[in-house]
């Protein structure tokens, strides 16, 4: 199995049954500034470089930013301060993220999420996470270079330490416990990872001050100092 097969079958899943039918009442529904736009409607493939050593783990595609536009953190405000930020850290081509042919390239990261679609309210149930995980530890294992992961809040850090965690790697104990900054150190199948934590560059953080673009900022910093050490 390749990477790009595993997105295809992916993006075929119908395994969550209000999870289908949110996402598609919204592609059809829409909302009226995008009105005129056909909506991808389904789940959404993880996006970046297949070499990557830095995985980026967020918690579901939005409504009317992915589940429009088909590309992970595309076509709303979190992903307006994402890729701004690994632009400036020098992970991403250019710093804006509109659609899935607008030339938007990643250097070294992948992105993917713990749910792969559209979860009304932003909620995603922990059966639907669950229901989801088998892609996330599937993809992971086609991520061999993958030695920094940053979650991007709570949800996708349980994620990722609940998919390693089953795959046998060695968690530490007292289990590493999220916050902005956080960090665990990780080891399985021959490799060591290092996760990092960050709050979630929603519109609840960024509007009110909980993440500013300087917090964010040194979160790739660190992962860029984590990666310069592997090198070494």
């Amino acid at each position: 199995m390749t990477l790009e097969g595993l997105q295809a079958e992916a993006t075929a899943c119908r395994a969550c049954p209000r999870l289908v039918a949110w996402r598609e009442q919204v592609a059809i529904e829409k909302r009226a500034s995008f009105r005129d736009q056909e909506y991808w409607g389904a789940p959404v493939p993880s996006f970046g470089d297949p070499d990557a050593r830095l995985l980026i783990v967020g918690l579901a595609p939005a409504a009317h930013g992915a589940n429009r536009t088909g590309r992970m953190f595309t076509g709303d405000r979190s992903g307006d301060w994402l890729y701004r930020a690994l632009h400036r850290a020098g992970f991403a081509n250019q710093p804006d993220s509109n659609s899935r042919e607008d030339g938007l390239e990643l250097s070294d990261v992948w992105i993917t999420a713990a749910v792969r679609c559209a979860p009304p309210g932003n909620r995603p149930t922990p059966g639907e996470r669950d229901a989801c995980a088998d892609w996330l530890s599937r993809e992971f294992a086609l991520l061999p270079n993958v030695r920094v992961a940053v979650a991007l809040g709570g949800f996708g850090w349980d994620a990722l330490l609940r998919v390693l965690a089953g795959r046998d790697w060695v968690i530490p104990r007292p289990r590493p416990r999220f916050g902005h900054l956080s960090r665990g150190d990780i080891t399985g199948e021959g490799r060591r990872l290092t996760l990092l934590g960050s709050y979630h560059p929603s519109q609840q953080n960024t509007f009110t001050g909980r993440l500013t673009e300087e917090m964010f900022d040194a979160v790739w910093r660190s992962a860029n100092g984590l990666l310069g050490e592997t090198t070494c």
